[in-house]
């Protein structure tokens, strides 16, 4: 017997017409592909969860009973009551900075020979129409066009293993998209002999500069740095 071009419905009516068998097969594997898709994100979402959960409940932690908080860390010196929990209100991201007490890394040490950047923090700003400018005191106006040095961790401009020019802040990124505070937090560092990038803090000494109203809202500014143990 010969099949027909259309297969007749079950109950009459008018036929429905034949898929080509590939087009069955395609759609099959793109359903069966989709499925994958889908039974994979679910296993990295209860993944991620569970790693989540057991990074909130240490061992020797009752079930059911909240960790205790840990302290604050904060890259020393900082101004008193800087680098905590922002206010209400205020993004993240602005600030004198905050040094996660998760972070691996150590906050600065204390230094006689470097800028505190308790000295740097502690401004006001002002809104203007278009843009937001700093009000330096006199300390900070003080160190313009003077040579400093200056202690913080590397935000690189490029993925090399040498800076010439990049960002010193005053605690460490806490992820690559993430800034760690308020332009206040960190100085723009253009270096004449190139800085080796590092995790650790590092320390520069070069031409500083308060930069009044620069067009990328930066408030600090070192030229001619070297890089200094």
């Amino acid at each position: 017997m010969t099949s027909s071009p259309h297969a007749a419905p079950p109950h009459g009516g008018q036929p429905w017409p034949r898929r080509p068998h590939g087009f069955a097969r395609a759609g099959a594997r793109q359903a069966a592909g989709a499925r994958v898709q889908i039974t994979a994100f679910a296993l990295a979402l209860l993944a991620g969860l569970a790693g989540a959960s057991q990074a909130q409940s240490p061992s020797g932690t009752a079930k059911g009973t909240p960790p205790a908080t840990p302290p604050v860390v904060l890259s020393s010196p900082l101004p008193p009551g800087a680098g905590g929990s922002p206010p209400a209100g205020v993004p993240a991201g602005s600030g004198a900075g905050f040094h996660s007490p998760n972070s691996p890394i150590a906050p600065l040490p204390d230094r006689n020979d470097v800028v505190p950047w308790s000295v740097l923090t502690d401004l006001t700003k002002k809104t203007t129409r278009d843009s937001i400018v700093p009000v330096f005191n006199d300390a900070q106006k003080g160190l313009d066009k003077t040579v400093q040095r200056i202690q913080g961790f590397m935000m690189p401009m490029n993925a090399r293993a040498t800076q010439t020019h990049f960002l010193l802040t005053s605690v460490p990124l806490t992820c690559s998209f993430c800034m760690p505070g308020g332009p206040e937090s960190m100085v723009e560092v253009k270096a004449k002999t190139p800085v080796r990038y590092s995790l650790e803090p590092v320390v520069v000494e070069g031409r500083f500069t308060v930069l009044t109203n620069d067009p990328y809202g930066l408030f600090y500014r070192m030229v001619d740095a070297v890089p200094v143990k």
